[in-house]
């Protein structure tokens, strides 16, 4: 397999192995490793010498493999290991792994060595569909990923269990990607100010009950997470998530699409590039009762619906030199409503994605999507994780000209109202 990324000549890395049935593919990334130029040691959990032995990474590596917090050297493993690396890799990674790194347990040479380290972290979890998609477990990775840790989610496919779903080892060449991108971060966004819109928002009906949709606002902190990371300056402007907000972005919470819309459009002006990610909603009751209404006592029947006000065209008629992407959940037609909608809305890039196909629904963490531009182009990218797809939709971002104003009238006070 050939590379293109940054060399690991000279880089000092730990690869830790746990106790996956996918800690056989360890090895292929070891030999990966050495290959690209890096000095690796290897540590391995008591789990992970039950399917590998020590003796095939240790051949591998050329160096002793660690196995044992209590080993009778006269260096101390869990602070010697961690202090000579660039960056520990975990792969794979189990769900007990990620638990106790989340938690701060320290009852093994790998889980002590995390309480000691400076370096990079790099998690490459492997695990069943089931196990991956545990509120515990997703609780974790969240844990982890605030505190700066790198996770490569796991692809989707065949598991050893039999069954098909989110939990296998990522690629190798996925894996050795990120790896390269952490030693040697891109800081192509320095300096940008980016407004990124994320979630879904909620439009009362009485003080209890709302209308909404699936959005789960992964997509949109995917991009805040990867704009912050190669240096720009983020606000996010998210409705209601169960999501943490990425390190190092700002936040502004809303609820309503009233809300959304001035949040937006008061930092519009602050921006140089605007993201519009959310799914707003397209109707609002039009009159909220102020008290729960009862079943009992006066059964709704019908629900008057008014529109709300379109953000994204409002942010096309009043951009100055700002470069203005939007997105488009569909169910069919795919591009036909993509087009016309990237016209109609007057942006730059319109990314789109049919939301009923498998991998790209509301709260997975993969996406399928299209970038269109206003050339006429359409770029199919393939299924991705979406930290991926938010990187790919940065570097389009990048290739497109600044300074271009909107071709529609000037935006005045009135009402924006969707077509």
């Amino acid at each position: 397999m050939q590379t293109t990324g940054p060399s690991l000549t000279g880089v000092h890395l730990v690869l830790a192995v746990t106790g996956s049935i996918a800690a056989y593919k360890a090895v292929g990334l070891l030999r990966l490793l050495r290959r690209e130029g890096a000095t690796v040691n290897v540590v391995m959990t008591a789990g992970a010498c039950r399917f590998v032995t020590p003796l095939t990474f240790e051949v591998l590596s050329g160096s002793h493999v660690a196995t044992d917090l209590f080993e009778a050297h006269q260096e101390m493993l869990h602070l010697s290991l961690p202090e000579q690396a660039k960056a520990i890799l975990i792969a794979p990674a189990t769900a007990n792994c990620l638990a106790k790194a989340a938690l701060g347990l320290a009852d093994d040479l790998l889980s002590t060595m995390l309480l000691t380290t400076q370096c990079p972290v790099i998690f490459a979890p492997a695990m069943d569909g089931d196990m991956w998609q545990h509120p515990t477990v997703v609780e974790h990775v969240a844990t982890l990923r605030t505190r700066g840790a790198v996770i490569v989610e796991p692809e989707e496919g065949p598991l050893a269990s039999g069954r098909s779903g989110q939990g296998r080892l990522a690629d190798e060449a996925r894996i050795l990607s990120v790896l390269q991108a952490t030693l040697h971060p891109r800081r192509d966004w320095s300096g940008r100010r980016l407004l990124i819109s994320a979630g879904p928002t909620q439009e009362a009906i009485d003080p209890v009950r709302f209308i909404s949709n699936r959005s789960s606002g992964k997509m949109g902190y995917a991009l805040a997470e990867a704009a912050q990371a190669r240096g720009a300056e983020v606000l996010l402007v998210s409705g209601p998530t169960a999501l943490t907000p990425p390190a190092g972005v700002e936040l502004c919470p809303v609820t309503t699409a009233e809300e959304m819309r001035k949040a937006v459009i008061s930092r519009f002006s602050w921006s140089d590039t605007v993201i519009m990610a959310a799914a707003v909603a397209d109707f609002r009751p039009t009159q909220p009762a102020a008290q729960k209404l009862k079943k009992r006592r006066s059964p709704v029947t019908s629900l008057e619906l008014s529109p709300t006000d379109d953000i994204l065209r409002e942010l096309g008629e009043r951009r100055t030199t700002q470069v203005l992407v939007g997105f488009a959940a569909e169910t069919e037609d795919l591009l036909a409503h993509a087009r016309e909608k990237l016209q109609a809305k007057d942006v730059d890039l319109l990314v789109a994605n049919d939301v009923t196909a498998a991998g790209s629904g509301f709260g997975s963490d993969t996406n399928r999507v299209f970038i269109l531009d206003r050339d006429g182009r359409a770029e199919e990218l393939p299924l991705l994780p979406k930290r991926e797809v938010a990187d790919r939709i940065l570097d389009r971002v990048l290739t497109l000209p600044t300074g271009r104003r909107s071709t529609k009238p000037a935006a005045g006070t009135g009402t924006h109202r969707k077509e």
